[in-house]
């Protein structure tokens, strides 16, 4: 059976352990997946490299990017504008491999509208008081933040039914083998094996009687 590449998405509430997750996964498994490198109109830091951390682009050439639909999706933050390139991410699925996009919920559903195909994880805590834990655990943001991030939570998990699979990461370990896990398991559906199906059914009909 021919393996073909997909789109995997991570997602989810801040704070929820979407990124921990992915490193884990890719230092676990390495070789298996490749993450995407997103395009972003921010200025380089010291130590990044364009086209390992980031593609570094103008405001101009990101624009452009938009207009001529280079982008499997996008955003702006904070006034820099960040987005996934449709080329780069197309190029590696062609090739059989699985890549890795941790990208925000209005961006991974545009994505799932332009691929429907593509696996949408939506990552989760096992309640909301835990959410607010581990915001208030990291120690990093003020109070009046953390109130407008479980906001953001809560108007987010209205997108919830919009994604095909809920990791809910209670402990890391479990998380990134379940993840692993829904991948691998993903490429054996019936409907990402259609070709392999066909070619079974060809070969069987030499054994149906006359």
């Amino acid at each position: 059976m021919k393996d073909e590449g997909m789109i995997v998405v991570l997602s989810g509430f801040s704070g929820a352990g979407k990124g921990t997750i992915m490193k884990h996964l890719l230092q676990e498994h390495p070789g298996e997946f490749h993450l995407s490198i997103s395009a972003t109109t921010r200025k380089k830091r010291q130590g990044e490299e364009d086209g390992r951390e980031y593609f570094f682009k103008t405001r101009e050439e990101f624009d452009d990017m938009i207009r001529q639909h280079q982008l499997l999706e996008y955003a702006t933050f904070n006034g820099n504008s960040y987005g996934t390139p449709r080329d780069y991410v197309e190029k590696l699925v062609e090739e059989g491999k699985d890549v890795l996009l941790e990208i925000e919920i209005q961006g991974a559903l545009q994505v799932k509208k332009l691929y429907p195909s593509a696996l949408l994880l939506f990552v989760m805590t096992p309640t909301a008081d835990d959410l607010k834990d581990r915001l208030v655990g990291r120690g990093t943001e003020t109070q009046e933040v953390i109130a407008q991030r479980l906001a953001i939570s809560a108007k987010e998990s209205s997108y919830m039914p919009g994604y095909d699979y809920l990791v809910v990461n209670d402990e890391i370990d479990r998380s990134v083998a379940l993840v692993y896990s829904i991948i691998r398991c993903e490429h054996y559906r019936t409907a990402r094996n259609i070709e392999t199906i066909k070619q079974m059914q060809k070969e069987l009909r030499k054994f149906e009687r006359r």
